[in-house]
């Protein structure tokens, strides 16, 4: 019987995913005049590389600048854009009846904090991980690894809510039972060790009872 469920944020309780890649890319053409194409970037995302793989004989150096510029476009747009989800707050609510909830994602604490200021998606959760929180990211298993410990929680008591294919290998490789939830923006990547795969986040109450 499930108890416990971990979240993915991006992608999945919120849409930020878009504004990610659009500003690796401007930093990519800025920074070493490299066009990245969308199915090179998924690729890097889901083997759990840096997008500066992309401009290969960058420096460290460089590297650090167009990181950083890249980190200030991506709060730029998370502050101006729209990524809210339909009735994330209606079916946390209902779900938070019956089970403990948690947060594991890839985000820095810092992109975290600005997504959800004043969302109140947070107060639903028992915790949050970002990416600060745990050895090694996505899709290595240690994120939802310390998501059990967080819980204290067996493996067959949880559930992962993902909606890539790096976070569905980190829980796949934790042993942890996971839904993909349908992404436009990740559509595209190979989910064929999901345990579930739903159209709609509400879709998991046709799961869980």
């Amino acid at each position: 019987m499930k108890k416990y469920i971990l979240f993915d944020n991006d992608g999945v309780l919120v849409e930020t995913e878009p504004l990610y890649f659009e500003a690796s890319k401007r930093a990519l053409k800025e920074f070493f005049n490299v066009n990245i194409q969308f199915d090179d970037y998924m690729k890097i995302m889901t083997d759990g590389n840096g997008v500066w793989v992309a401009a290969p004989g960058a420096t460290q150096k460089e590297i650090i600048i167009a990181r950083n510029q890249r980190d200030i476009y991506y709060q730029e747009y998370l502050k101006k854009e729209n990524i809210a989800i339909d009735n994330v707050h209606d079916i946390l609510n209902e779900l938070s009846k019956n089970y403990k909830m948690g947060i594991v994602t890839t985000s820095r604490r810092i992109d975290f904090e600005i997504i959800h200021n004043n969302r109140g998606i947070t107060d639903f959760m028992d915790f949050v991980l970002c990416v600060e929180d745990y050895p090694k990211s996505k899709p290595h298993p240690d994120p939802y690894l310390k998501g059990l410990e967080m819980f204290n929680a067996k493996k067959d008591e949880a559930i992962v809510v993902e909606d890539s294919q790096r976070g569905l290998i980190a829980a796949y490789e934790a042993d942890i039972d996971c839904v993909i939830v349908h992404n436009e923006f990740t559509k595209t990547q190979d989910f064929s060790k999901a345990t579930y795969k739903i159209e709609k986040l509400e879709d998991i109450f046709n799961i869980l009872n």
